[in-house]
């Protein structure tokens, strides 16, 4: 398993304070995203709500490509709730529809770097 070490705060929609939470943390990757990739993305707060929105956003390309890794939602938070649970509390409040399963952040590249498991 590989984690992202955050080591900078990273841009986005969230406020400071929140984003700020996220230094020094340990993420676990999503499997086979040990390297940047680009994707398409959205902001954590103006993200399509609705798969109709979704589909509009896409087709008129309202969404920026970004370079990152990327990190699925649920543990992330878990991991936050750790070190600092009003950050946790604000994601939970500002931002439930990327606490469903399959949701991923994406940490954009040079927010922090990559640390691989000696395990097996």
């Amino acid at each position: 398993m590989a984690t992202l070490k955050i080591t900078s705060v990273p841009p986005g929609e969230a406020p400071v304070w929140v984003r700020e939470k996220w230094l020094g943390l340990e993420l676990p990757l999503v499997d086979g995203c040990e390297t940047p990739h680009v994707l398409p993305t959205f902001g954590v707060l103006s993200y399509p709500k609705s798969r109709f929105a979704w589909y509009l956003s896409r087709l008129f390309r309202r969404f920026q490509n970004e370079t990152g890794y990327v990190v699925e939602c649920l543990p992330a938070i878990e991991i936050l709730v750790q070190s600092s649970p009003e950050a946790a509390h604000w994601w939970r409040s500002n931002a439930p529809g990327l606490l469903q399963p399959g949701q991923c952040f994406m940490f954009q590249a040079g927010v922090g770097h990559v640390q691989l498991s000696d395990a097996p």
